[in-house]
């Protein structure tokens, strides 16, 4: 007969994985990992540029109120939300609720005035993942058939 002691004694003696079953789980992680990942790292560069030409579009109404009112451009996107010197009487801001936002990658948006791609008005652009401007990967308003001006 059995003592309880034999039974636990068996039973501890199989209780943990074998080294090869350790490694087939890891390379079954690392394979899914290896299709996975490369899919979700394309959509969040995607959602980011996304959300970049979104905040510009913001940006652009925020600044053609401002125009409305006040009978120019602003001259820094700072008198969106503090008066200018020289018509507070007409500014009828802030036009922006939250503040003057950064781009996705925690970089401040370039506004120029008047602006080199659109010299009538201004331009606006981020300067992408990078955070350099005047490359490949910028976003602005004189990109996107969406938000350009003309």
């Amino acid at each position: 007969m059995k003592t309880r002691t034999d039974n636990r004694s068996h039973r501890g003696a199989r209780g943990g994985f074998t080294l090869v079953e350790m490694l087939l789980v890891l390379v079954i992680l690392a394979t899914l990992a290896a299709v996975v990942i490369p899919k979700f790292a394309g959509r969040s560069r995607q959602a980011r540029e996304t959300a970049a030409k979104s905040q510009i579009a913001n940006l652009e109404v925020a600044i053609d109120a401002f125009e409305v009112d006040v009978g120019r451009y602003p001259r820094t996107l700072e008198e969106l939300v503090t008066p200018p010197a020289d018509n507070p009487q007409d500014w009828r801001g802030p036009y922006l609720k939250k503040g003057i936002p950064l781009d996705p990658w925690g970089n401040p948006y370039v506004y120029e005035m008047p602006g080199r791609h659109l010299p009538d008005s201004y331009d606006l652009s981020s300067p992408g993942p990078d955070g350099r401007l005047g490359n490949e990967d910028d976003i602005g308003n004189w990109l996107d058939a969406t938000t350009t001006r003309r």
